[in-house]
């Protein structure tokens, strides 16, 4: 019956997007308070309903989204001799109503169903059957200033340290209060909040509490067309955080700049941090430094495409017999920061990745590689949510190379098919703690927009 649901549902929107496509302008954006929808009412039920006026200079507008995914391992975990073969549909459906009134006020709320079946050992990014994902107030200040007060998914700069997670299943919200300052080429944004704790119920999400919260200010600095940057101080205090050298109150202070732009046909975007503070009786002292250039090329038959590299080298714990914390906190990225495989996190790493991006007409590829070290042998690994995955056991550096593939397809720029796969082959560091079998991931997606 569910299948039934969802394959009526899917047929109901593939119409409505199809006259979209031919009658309107619809930009739906990440996040779904951006859009862009410019609206013909005389076209059918769908299009009246879109958006309706309601006296001189006020418009309410509903949406949604619904996205659905398959999702496979093969040694999960690197051991083939336990079973650890499994796959699991998940299903995500996003409606929300945005008040617009006047100049200076709005009002934005969405709900999320967050389902999944089939798997075993749930996450708690895998399910929450029925959520606020966000509701806020936006209030326009004056011709600069404006508030956002309320819940809201939260997003910084590329999404390297603070995004939404839209990879997993639940995505991530922040109970905050925000004041930003905009003119023609300065953002500044003043924050302060916590991370929505999901829980698998209806309605049942915790809010902010002290126990972990984040402020800071993120200036973003449009200086020319070849040069832009982010400038940004954020304070987070996190209660009985596990690290590998032990359990205790995080409270750490990070000072980043990315400088990002385009120069003689490169595209660049880099960023480097430097982390300070205390980890209960420890002085934090950790770093990292992140390039990613890429170069716009013409592949076969002049098919638009793109060629690049990343590294990142992320700091370690040196000793964990000293007074000094070294393992670099990622924040809060997104889920699936080295594609959807999601094994490894942004703390105590040094990595390769060079990946082609290719269009060729509807259909996208992509490729990547990537080769994975410890950068200090003295701390583990850690998985996206950063916890502990992998504990110092062995003084092996190399971790392992990950292979992957993405082949979507889009007849609609509202409507998208995707398949992506991965494979990761263990080497030494993984090796030595008794993981020597390669992994394999799967995951098919379909989404459509409204």
């Amino acid at each position: 019956m569910k299948l039934l649901w969802t394959l009526l549902f899917y047929q109901f929107c593939f119409v409505v997007l199809s006259a979209q496509e031919d009658t309107n302008q619809l930009d739906f954006s990440l996040l779904r308070q951006n859009d862009k929808v410019r609206i013909d009412s005389s076209k059918n039920l769908y299009f009246q309903l879109k958006e309706i006026q309601f006296g001189e200079k006020s418009v309410l507008s509903f949406g949604g989204s619904h996205r659905f995914q398959i999702e496979g391992f093969v040694n999960e975990e690197f051991e083939q001799e336990k079973d650890q073969s499994d796959y699991w549909f998940l299903n995500r459906s996003m409606l929300h109503g945005h008040v617009k009134s006047s100049d200076w006020f709005e009002f934005f709320v969405e709900v999320n169903a967050s389902l999944i079946s089939s798997k075993t050992n749930l996450a708690p990014v895998d399910r929450d059957e029925l959520g606020v994902n966000q509701a806020f107030f936006d209030l326009q200040l004056n011709k600069n200033w404006s508030a956002r007060i309320g819940r809201q998914n939260f997003r910084l700069g590329s999404g390297r340290l603070i995004d939404v997670r839209e990879g997993p299943n639940v995505r991530l919200s922040f109970d905050m209060i925000d004041l930003t300052y905009i003119n023609k080429n300065t953002k500044i944004s003043t924050f302060l909040g916590g991370p929505v704790r999901p829980k698998a119920g209806i309605f049942d999400n915790d809010a902010v509490s002290s126990d972990e919260f984040i402020s800071g200010v993120y200036w973003m600095q449009n200086w020319s067309e070849m040069f832009n940057t982010d400038t940004y101080m954020i304070y987070k205090n996190e209660e009985d955080k596990t690290w590998d050298s032990g359990t205790a109150d995080d409270q750490r202070i990070s000072l980043g700049l990315r400088y990002f732009g385009d120069w003689k046909g490169l595209t660049y975007n880099n960023e480097v941090l430097y982390q300070l503070g205390s980890f209960g009786n420890q002085s934090i002292r950790a770093w990292t430094i992140s390039f990613d250039v890429n170069r716009k090329l013409e592949f076969f038959n002049n098919h638009p495409g793109v060629l690049g590299v990343r590294t990142e080298l992320i700091s370690g714990d040196r000793d964990s017999g000293d007074n000094v914390l070294n393992t670099f906190d990622g924040l809060y990225p997104r889920g699936a920061y080295f594609g959807r495989v999601a094994r490894f996190g942004p703390s105590n790493l040094f990595d390769i990745h060079p990946y082609v991006e290719i269009e060729v007409g509807e259909v996208s590829l992509e490729f990547d590689y990537v080769a994975f070290w410890r950068l200090s042998t003295e701390d583990g690994i850690y998985g996206p949510p950063l916890n502990l995955a992998y504990p110092d056991n062995n003084d092996q550096r190399f971790i392992g190379h990950q292979i992957g593939g993405i082949i979507s397809y889009s007849p609609f720029k509202n409507f998208s098919l995707e398949l992506e796969s991965n494979v990761i082959f263990p080497a030494g560091f993984l090796k030595d703690s008794g993981l020597d079998d390669h992994l394999v991931h799967v995951v098919f997606t379909s989404e459509v927009k409204f």
